[in-house]
């Protein structure tokens, strides 16, 4: 396992690292969630990611749970705060009182004093963004955040808070959460060019396109039993014969490396010196293992011209 710099921090992460986003304490079995973890844990990964919206908390009492039985320094523990936790009025968003109250609840759901890095899951527009980094700052103060991160937020709001946080002295945003794949790389034009100015490191998810890009689907409309797409629409929308082809066409190039088609694409997102670490899902050990050997494979760039073609 490789392990890389989070943004231009001290705190080194694996770049492969595992999330728990529609599995853990969801449609996943817990027998299957808990081998992942502890599959991606042995293999070195030590970087593992949740939220407080996952299942409403199951997800973070699962992971939680699962890591309580290795030493707390020897891994990374990333949750988020912004999405609705209740039904009253303050149970979403950035405030100062959403942002204390669910790092708490958070940090109880995950048995644990400290998380080592908290995003703000969303921008919330309804919130004085100096009113959410404050929040941020003191929870970083009293020990309870290493670092601070967001998610999905574009390079204009992150320029915003920086801006913020330097006029103030408020502690920095140094990582943020998009997704990012062969075949969605918004994040290209603004978002990378900003992290690499700005020491901001892109730990990204969806790396494999939510299972599209394991080779998996072999059509628009007939998906495995076992697959994400069987169980969710949401992901089923997503699923195009266009995007199959490309996806066998890739195929074919990662047979010739001796790579599976997630292992190659995988490989691509880390040719990207600005991404600290590739946010995978498993809902089953073996998955973790197969996408674990993709750490520390390079791509020639006669490879990358390759892939560009096809995703072209």
């Amino acid at each position: 396992m490789q392990y890389r710099k989070l943004g231009k921090t001290g705190l080194k992460v694996s770049d492969i690292s595992l999330g728990s986003w529609l599995t853990y304490g969801g449609y996943v079995e817990r027998e299957n969630a808990v081998k992942s973890i502890e599959t991606a844990y042995r293999l070195g990964i030590n970087f593992f990611d949740t939220a407080n919206v996952y299942e409403r908390g199951e997800a973070e009492k699962l992971v939680g749970e699962t890591l309580r039985s290795f030493p707390r320094e020897s891994y990374v523990l990333a949750t988020k705060v912004f999405g609705q936790m209740g039904d009253g009025p303050n149970d979403r968003g950035l405030s100062r009182k959403h942002i204390m109250e669910q790092c708490h609840a958070s940090l109880k759901r995950l048995g644990t004093d400290y998380v080592d890095l908290y995003y703000c899951h969303r921008h919330d527009p309804n919130t004085p963004l100096e009113e959410t980094l404050r929040a941020l700052d003191d929870l970083v103060r009293q020990g309870k955040v290493l670092y601070v991160g967001v998610s999905e937020w574009t390079a204009s709001q992150m320029a915003e808070a920086h801006a913020i946080a330097d006029r103030l002295l408020l502690d920095r945003i140094v990582a943020n959460q998009p997704i990012y794949n062969m075949l969605n790389r918004y994040i290209e034009k603004e978002v990378i060019p900003y992290g690499e100015r700005q020491g901001i490191g892109q730990v990204v998810f969806s790396p494999l396109a939510q299972g599209l890009l394991t080779g998996k689907y072999s059509s628009a409309s007939d998906y495995p039993a076992d697959s994400r797409a069987a169980k969710l629409e949401g992901i089923r929308k997503g699923i195009t014969e266009e995007k199959i082809n490309k996806v066998i066409e890739l195929g074919r190039i990662a047979s010739e490396l001796e790579l599976s088609v997630g292992q190659l694409a995988l490989a691509w997102i880390l040719r990207q010196p600005n991404v600290t670490s590739a946010l995978v899902g498993a809902s089953r050990p073996e998955q973790v293992e197969e996408n674990a050997k993709a750490s520390g494979v390079t791509l020639s760039a006669d490879v990358v011209e390759r892939i560009e073609q096809i995703l072209a």
